[in-house]
């Protein structure tokens, strides 16, 4: 074995450990207050509260947004686990996509053919559709959001903190350096003191300037961020949109099927424009005007084959109407209805005929065709 590589081992072994001992000592003595710490200029300190701050938002956000996408933690986790093994995301089935799927075997077993069973069908292909559309906001959220704000703390971010820790090292050794130095007694103590206060000195400059060049570098990183959040909110609006889309389509198809035989009672499950002004009309998607104030009731008024009536007309109904009562007759904006009037009514009032079914509704909701 050659004793000079010993040799030279042991020593940097020994001078490894009397560094670390140094650091050891000045980082005691800082904390007790009995020695003196080299401070960064306000600069440097602003930039490194900010690389700071941004870690740590940056790390709350990532979180949040993937408790928004995925509201279970036990599916976040098998996730995380199946991304790294695999790298990839596991492509899993939406809530809304198996709801969808209930929906459309439950109405194929009742029937497409019956009113319940083809509006169960037609909710359910809604649903899916949503499901889709979900599926597609999250991915976009998480490769143009979650992604670039991950790579970020996993690299550059890493690389941050690990050559501040460095910059912290150096700075140890440059105060112990200058601890030393103010101790020294003798002129060849001294010496080697202003020789490695020196060398620490260099270092840590030269450590300053690589530390400073990266944190500067959170301006356009936090560029890149708002770049990143506007893809984000780009895929929420589109996803909402298409949502509200495909429920207003539904709502329209719907309308089909709720006006079903009721003995002049208002249908539950008709549709209404909620004052939004949208017309649930099967061949029109534009927006009509919000219906009009109803009209108080007038008194009720027994109709019998004995009682005259006035000619019978043709009326467009204008907008959506819920009969308030059993003696009036709900409506679906578009649709065709016989009106007339009887003796001493009410002249904001119509009786309106739906095939079996009649029952009063007000004058405003109607477009009589002469």
């Amino acid at each position: 074995m050659d004793v000079n590589a010993v040799g030279g081992k042991l020593k940097r072994f020994a001078g490894g450990a009397a560094t670390v001992f140094n650091r050891a000592v000045q980082f005691t003595e800082e904390k007790l207050g009995s020695a003196e710490k080299t401070e960064l200029d306000a600069h440097f300190e602003n930039l490194l509260q900010k690389s700071e701050k941004t870690k740590v938002w940056t790390e709350h956000i990532v979180k949040h947004t993937e408790a928004l996408i995925q509201p279970n933690p036990n599916l976040r986790v098998e996730d995380f686990f199946y991304e790294k093994l695999d790298k990839r995301k596991r492509d899993r089935t939406t809530q809304s996509e198996a709801l969808g799927h209930v929906m459309v075997d439950a109405g194929n077993d009742f029937g497409p053919g019956t009113s319940y069973g083809n509006a169960l069908v037609k909710c359910g292909q809604a649903q899916i559709l949503i499901g889709n559309a979900e599926r597609e906001y999250v991915q976009a959220t998480t490769n143009n959001f979650l992604q670039p704000l991950k790579n970020f703390l996993e690299g550059d971010m890493k690389t941050i903190m690990k050559e501040k820790k460095i910059l912290e090292t150096k700075r140890l050794d440059l105060d112990s350096c200058k601890n030393r130095l103010r101790k020294a007694k003798s002129t060849s103590t001294q010496n080697q003191a202003e020789v490695d206060l020196r060398a620490a000195q260099l270092d840590f400059d030269r450590q300053s300037e690589i530390t400073k060049l990266l944190l500067e570098g959170i301006a356009s990183t936090h560029a890149h961020h708002l770049r990143c959040l506007n893809d984000y909110i780009e895929a929420q609006m589109t996803y909402y949109a298409q949502c509200q889309q495909y429920m207003t389509d539904l709502q329209k198809q719907l309308g089909s099927f709720t006006a079903m035989p009721n003995s002049g009672v208002g249908n539950p499950l008709a549709p209404t424009s909620l004052g939004t002004g949208l017309s649930t009309n099967n061949n029109s998607s534009t927006l009509s005007p919000n219906p009009p104030l109803r009209p108080s009731a007038p008194p009720a008024i027994q109709v019998t084959a004995a009682t005259p009536i006035t000619e019978k007309k043709q009326a467009r109904v204008l907008y959506d109407y819920d009969a308030a009562d059993s003696s009036e007759l709900s409506l679906l904006a578009d649709e065709l209805i016989t009106v007339y009037k009887l003796p001493g009514m009410d002249p904001d009032w119509f009786i309106a005929e739906r095939g079996i079914h009649k029952g009063k509704v007000p004058a405003t909701y109607l477009e009589v065709i002469e």
